[in-house]
Order: C-alpha cells, then sequence, then structure tokens
C-alpha cells in the first residue's frame, strides 16, 4: 500500500513539474491623452481616448484603438460644436526588450483601418452643419516601457487618413488627415 501511495504522488508530482506552462497573451489597456496636428488643423488640439489589446510571447498583436477630439477643427465659437472620433482596429508588430514579465521596454509600429467621423454644427464663422463618417486608416510608430508586471508608459506618434470612394468605384485618399502624438498609463 505504502509502495503504491508512493508511485502516485511521484507520478502526480512529475505530471506537475514536466507540464507545459500555460500560454496566455500579454493584454493591455492604455488611456491616453493627446495633441493632434498638421495637415487639415490649423492649430495643434487635444484629445483623448484608449487603446485596448494584446501581444503574444512574439512580435506580434493586435489592438482596437479609440480617439475623441472635442474642438477639433477650432473653437466652439468660431465653428459651434465640432468634433472627430476615430475607432480603428490595428495591428502591432513590436519587440519585447526584456521579456514579457516585469520590468521592460516594447518599440512598435502600428497601422490598421477604421471609421473617422468628423462634425460641425456650425458657429459664426462655419454657418454649414456637417457630419461624415468615413473609412481611414492610421500608421505609427511608439514604445512602451513598464515597471513591473502590471504597469507602465506608452507614447506615439499616428498619421491618419480618411479614404473617399466605395467598394465599388474605388477608393482614393480624403481630404482629412493629421498626425496625432500621444501618451498614457499603459495596463497590462
Amino acid at each position: 500500500m505504502r509502495g503504491l501511495f508512493k508511485a502516485i504522488v511521484l507520478s502526480a508530482t512529475t505530471a506537475l513539474v514536466c507540464a507545459p506552462s500555460v500560454a496566455r497573451a500579454d493584454g493591455f489597456v492604455n488611456p491616453w491623452a493627446g495633441v493632434n496636428f498638421g495637415s487639415n488643423i490649423s492649430n495643434s488640439r487635444a484629445g483623448f481616448g484608449v487603446n485596448a489589446g494584446g501581444m503574444g510571447a512574439g512580435a506580434v498583436g493586435g489592438e482596437v484603438s479609440f480617439g475623441y477630439n472635442p474642438s477639433f477643427f477650432g473653437s466652439s465659437g468660431d465653428f459651434g460644436n465640432n468634433t472627430e472620433l476615430d475607432l480603428m482596429a490595428n495591428l502591432l508588430l513590436g519587440i519585447p526588450i526584456g521579456g514579457t514579465h516585469g520590468a521592460g521596454f516594447r518599440p512598435y509600429v502600428t497601422g490598421g483601418l477604421g471609421l473617422i467621423r468628423q462634425q460641425i454644427d456650425g458657429g459664426t464663422l462655419f454657418k454649414v452643419q456637417s457630419a461624415g463618417n468615413d473609412w481611414g486608416w492610421d500608421l505609427g510608430l511608439g514604445a512602451m516601457g513598464f515597471f513591473n508586471d502590471h504597469l507602465g508608459v506608452r507614447g506615439d506618434v499616428r498619421y491618419l487618413r480618411t479614404f473617399s470612394g466605395n467598394f465599388i468605384d474605388g477608393f482614393d485618399q480624403g481630404n482629412l488627415h493629421f498626425w496625432r502624438t500621444s501618451i498614457g498609463l499603459v495596463i497590462r
């Protein structure tokens, strides 16, 4: 009886030690604040949003990125209530320097497709109301730096642009395009 008990304990211990580790993605949430600037914007405008996604132990991952930019085209006195929002599905390519646990650094490039919505309700200078939902794309680069297993800082620069056209007639570059630089907390 004692030999059987030892054999069971030894077998169970061997199974636990030799069992493969659980594979898990390096998921994250990144609330951010940023500044939009460039081609269609006369001066820098603040915005905020959140990114959520995951990266495996390798170099490939994905994220959903949401940005909201109040007074995007100018002051509410001149343009009325005007906003821009974007919702993108992005592919991430990054190299985890220092590993995927604990302190580390991960530079990355990102790009994807999604929705860009702009809205102008009119004001003293721009009396016409306008709103539009357009397909768009973004492309950027940045880095995530982690202090420990769960907390870090992320910063990036992205270029966003709309498409015009449709699936039947084809797509061209749209009129709305701008740059965004952002920084925020990253929680994994």
